[in-house]
């Protein structure tokens, strides 16, 4: 049960991760401020692009390893996964115009994908007793 409530919750969270990185390719000034840091761009979104497709790559890894039912190496992505909202986070706050406020949904982040992560990673046995 445990790990069908942690597939799905991945599941969701790689959905997510494609509607970021679509808006970040088609709503770059958008999904700029829902990330929490602005930039002096002049029509110069080539970080909104990468930012974008690597959203979009993960989401997609995510729901494709769920689809094909490949759930230790979706524990393995999620945990090595981590590493993107943490440094995203870091990121965030070396900002003097930032608080946790705009940290939050990266603290977010890194909570789901090490909990689930390791959540599919535990032998089967181990997820019964949880």
């Amino acid at each position: 049960m445990t790990q069908k409530i942690s597939i799905a919750i991945a599941f969701l969270t790689g959905l997510g991760m494609i509607f970021i990185g679509a808006r970040f390719l088609l709503a770059p000034e958008i999904a700029e401020a829902g990330y929490g840091i602005h930039f002096n761009e002049h029509g110069d979104y080539s970080f909104h692009y990468i930012k974008g497709i690597r959203d979009l790559f993960t989401g997609l890894l995510i729901c494709l390893l769920i689809l094909t039912k490949q759930i230790k190496a979706l524990g393995i992505t999620l945990l090595i996964g981590t590493i993107i909202p943490i440094v995203d986070m870091l990121l965030v706050l070396s900002k003097v115009y930032n608080g946790i406020a705009q940290a939050i949904p990266h603290i977010s982040a890194i909570i789901v994908c090490a909990a689930i992560g390791t959540i599919l990673l535990m032998p089967k046995t181990a997820n019964k007793v949880l």
